[in-house]
């Protein structure tokens, strides 16, 4: 099933997630359903409070070549364990700010631990485009937001565009994002 994505400013956005105690078939779902809604977006990752259940699970696939198989991930309760002290810098995009892009800088590799939906623990060290989506996903569990890296005047500049884009969304003058 497709979820509704929040939009920022959104306050739900903005708080930590409960860690997930226990992995039921509500869980399963919601990650399932997480998935369709992230591919359908499109996007390579999404968070659970970006779908309003305050909860440590994140959804990603970064394999965004039409012809490279999908390999999608859900991660229970992810934490950095690692980070390299090299840096890269992406231009980052959101599903909770749609048509909001910038760089912003993270390090290049992370390794990640977490548990799986089958209950198995998981760690990964990843690079790249990964990195960077992991990174971002675990950073909505924290209540962060991409640009929370950026300077205030140009965070302010980006809430009210959202918050305009919220009001036309809510007259029908624009379509959902």
């Amino acid at each position: 099933m497709i979820r509704s994505i929040l939009i920022h400013p959104d306050p739900r956005l903005k708080k930590i997630c409960d860690p997930v105690a226990e992995i039921t078939d509500d869980l399963r779902r919601l990650a399932d359903d997480m998935l369709a809604t992230m591919y359908d977006a499109p996007g390579i990752g999404l968070a659970a409070p970006q779908v309003g259940v305050m909860r440590r699970l994140v959804v990603m696939d970064c394999n965004k070549q039409p012809e490279a198989p999908r390999r999608p991930i859900a991660l229970i309760n992810p934490q950095v364990v690692w980070a390299s002290e090299d840096l890269s810098t992406y231009e980052e995009g959101c599903l909770s700010l749609p048509n909001v892009f910038a760089e912003v800088e993270r390090p290049a590799e992370v390794k990640v631990r977490w548990t799986g939906i089958d209950g198995r623990e998981e760690e990964e060290q990843f690079s790249g485009l990964w990195a960077t989506c992991v990174q971002h996903e675990i950073d909505h569990l924290d209540g962060k937001l991409f640009i929370d890296y950026l300077r205030p005047l140009k965070r302010q500049m980006i809430t009210r565009k959202m918050e305009k884009f919220k009001r036309a969304q809510a007259s029908g003058l624009v379509q959902k994002a």
